[in-house]
């Protein structure tokens, strides 16, 4: 084992060892498949052990790389510590972009403070979107907060960093008298001719007005005129009810009195849901969230796809690292 092995390779490493996928590695690292696979190749020579067995289809550790792991990582968090112990102050608390106090993000946030110490405090923000929590961010207001990152401009996603965390299934939110209420789920085809909110209008998040004008494109669903951002869940609920929307939405949205919501089908239309923060932020309420996303994400499945058809824009399958 070289003395001098750099640190970045050892990231890589953990990286690929813990995503064991390539794409979803670089993702994660926010740096190219082609650049990860050369650090790969590099430590492997350094070492002169193969570390993964690859194929068309998996990744897996050799015996090598296997014995490696605990080792790469105790390396890591020593590094860790080291730069923690010489930071000029105690961490200031780390501000966290959660949308509403439902869904994934509350949920991966309430994981991560468990794994902190009490003097470690991670703050809640409620902004409405990535696109809102990105400028925010750029601005130095806001640390991280979570999306669809592939929607961002490149000139904004520069500045970023992200980890995918969740394929969220997608919605809709029914009047409880609307004809398509009485069914669990709500076929795609059958919403032709009908008018979803999208929050078109609010540019805080226009990487869901995207998405929603990409899954409507071809199938006969128009998108609600723009209307000015409506803030707060209870304003939300009460221009809902007032103009009777049908409205776009995730399994994982808060309850609307007299409205349900059903899941969308044939195909399940997926939202991307990516942790995004601050490209170069230290902070070990960063390290908790990201933890906490990736145990999470393992433990409910939340980046399978669904076994049947299923929908989501190229581009998003590329930033997630999905296959197929």
């Amino acid at each position: 084992m070289p003395y001098d092995t750099d640190p970045r390779l050892l990231r890589a490493f953990c990286a690929v060892a813990e995503e064991l996928h390539f794409t979803r590695a670089a993702a994660r690292l926010y740096v190219a498949q082609q650049a990860l696979s050369r650090d790969i190749r590099r430590l492997e020579r350094e070492l002169g052990a193969a570390l993964f067995v690859r194929s068309t289809r998996r990744v897996t550790l050799t015996a090598d790389g296997e014995r490696l792991l605990p080792y790469a990582r105790r390396v890591l968090a020593a590094q860790d510590e080291l730069a923690a112990a010489f930071r000029a102050a105690p961490e200031r608390p780390l501000l966290v972009d959660v949308s509403v106090p439902i869904g994934t993000a509350h949920g991966v946030l309430e994981a991560a403070r468990e794994r902190v110490p009490d003097s470690c405090e991670l703050v809640a923000r409620f902004h409405s979107g990535l696109t809102g929590a990105a400028a925010e961010m750029a601005a130095g207001r806001l640390d991280v907060s979570f999306g669809r990152i592939a929607a961002l401009p490149p000139a904004v996603r520069d500045g970023l960093d992200h980890q995918p965390v969740r394929l969220e299934p997608m919605a809709v939110l029914l009047r409880d008298d609307h004809p398509l209420a009485a069914r669990p789920t709500v076929p795609l085809a059958d919403l032709a001719g009908e008018t979803l909110y999208t929050a078109a209008g609010n540019p805080q998040t226009v990487e869901w007005t995207d998405l929603a004008e990409r899954l409507f494109a071809g199938r006969g669903i128009v998108a609600a005129e723009p209307f000015p951002e409506i803030e707060g869940s209870q304003e939300f609920v009460r221009v809902v009810r007032k103009r009777g929307w049908s409205v776009l939405a995730s399994v994982e949205f808060m309850a609307v009195p007299g409205m349900v919501l059903r899941p969308l089908v044939d195909p399940v239309p997926l939202s991307p849901v990516s942790l995004v923060w601050r490209r170069g932020l230290r902070h070990p309420g960063l390290d908790a969230l990201r933890a906490a996303a990736r145990e999470l994400a393992e433990r409910h499945a939340w980046l399978a796809l669904p076994g049947n058809a299923w929908w989501l824009p190229e581009a998003d399958t590329r930033v997630m690292g999905v296959d197929g």
